[in-house]
C-alpha cells in the first residue's frame, strides 16, 4: 500500500525563510522612512532655529555697531574741543577766533533702543540665542550706552547751558573739558572691548557686519522708495483736486 505525505506549501523548503525576509524588508523599510521623517523634520528645525539666532546676533550686532559709530563721533568731537581749549590756554587771543568753531564742538549720542528692546524684554529671544555671556555683554554694553549718554553728552550739553562757556575767556577756560574727554574715552573703549568679546563668541565678522549693513541699506532704501512714491500720488490727488476745484469755481 502506497501512502503520499502531502507537505503544506507554507512549511516546503524556503517558503517560510521568504516570508520571513518580506518581513524583514517590510520592518526595514518602514524603520528608514520613520527615521527619514524625522530626522528631516529634526534637520529642518534645527536649521530654522540656527537661522533664526543668527539672525538676531546679526541684528544686535549691528544695532552695537551703530552706537559705536555715533559715541565714536561724539567722542572725537570732546577730543577736538579740549584740544581747542587748549589751543585758546595757550594763546588767549585766539579766543574770538576760535570761539564760534568752539560753540559748534556738542557732542551727541544718536542710536535707537528698538533693537535693545526687543533684544532684553523678550525671553523667548535670548533663548534662541541660547549663549548666556553674550546676553551679558550685550546688557552691559546697552547699560555703558545709556550712561555715555546721561553721563557725557547729556552732562556736557546742560553744563554748556549753565555756564556758557563759549561767551567769555575766563568761562571757556573753566570747562572740564580734559575731565569729559577721560570719561568718554574710557567708555568708549569698554563698549569696544564688549563688541569685540560678542564677534568672537558669536563668530561675526566684520565682512558680515558689512553685510548685513549693506542689506539693511537695501532694505530702507526701498522703503524711502515706498514714500516717495506715496508722497507722488499725493501730490498728484492735490493736483486733480485744485483743478476740480478752480473748475467748479468758474461755474458760479
Amino acid at each position: 500500500m502506497n501512502i503520499k505525505l502531502h507537505t503544506p506549501k507554507s512549511l516546503k523548503m524556503g517558503s517560510g525563510m521568504a516570508s520571513m525576509k518580506q518581513l524583514m524588508l517590510s520592518i526595514i523599510a518602514t524603520t528608514i522612512s520613520i527615521a527619514l521623517t524625522f530626522g528631516t523634520a529634526a534637520f529642518l528645525d534645527k536649521k530654522k532655529k540656527e537661522n533664526e539666532k543668527r539672525e538676531i546676533v546679526m541684528m544686535v550686532m549691528y544695532d552695537m555697531y551703530n552706537s559705536l559709530q555715533s559715541i565714536g563721533k561724539a567722542d572725537s568731537t570732546i577730543q577736538q574741543a579740549m584740544g581747542m581749549q587748549l589751543q585758546i590756554a595757550e594763546d588767549t587771543t585766539k579766543f574770538e577766533t576760535l570761539r564760534y568753531k568752539f560753540a559748534q564742538l556738542i557732542p551727541k549720542a544718536e542710536y535707537t533702543e528698538t533693537t535693545e528692546r526687543i533684544f532684553s524684554s523678550s525671553i523667548e529671544t535670548i533663548n534662541t540665542v541660547g549663549n548666556v555671556l553674550f546676553t551679558e555683554n550685550v546688557a552691559e554694553f546697552y547699560q555703558i550706552r545709556k550712561n555715555y549718554k546721561t553721563s557725557v553728552c547729556d552732562s556736557i550739553a546742560n553744563e554748556i547751558t549753565r555756564s556758557q562757556p563759549f561767551f567769555s575767556l575766563k568761562n571757556s577756560l573753566d570747562f572740564e573739558y580734559s575731565f569729559y574727554a577721560i570719561v568718554s574715552s574710557s567708555m568708549l573703549k569698554d563698549m569696544q572691548l564688549k563688541y569685540a568679546q560678542c564677534k568672537q563668541m558669536m563668530e561675526v565678522t566684520d565682512a558680515d557686519i558689512d553685510a548685513y549693513r549693506e542689506q539693511r541699506e537695501q532694505i530702507d532704501k526701498g522703503m524711502m522708495d515706498d514714500d516717495a512714491f506715496g508722497d507722488s500720488l499725493v501730490n498728484r490727488f492735490i493736483e486733480i483736486q485744485s483743478a476740480i476745484e478752480a473748475a467748479k469755481a468758474k461755474l458760479k
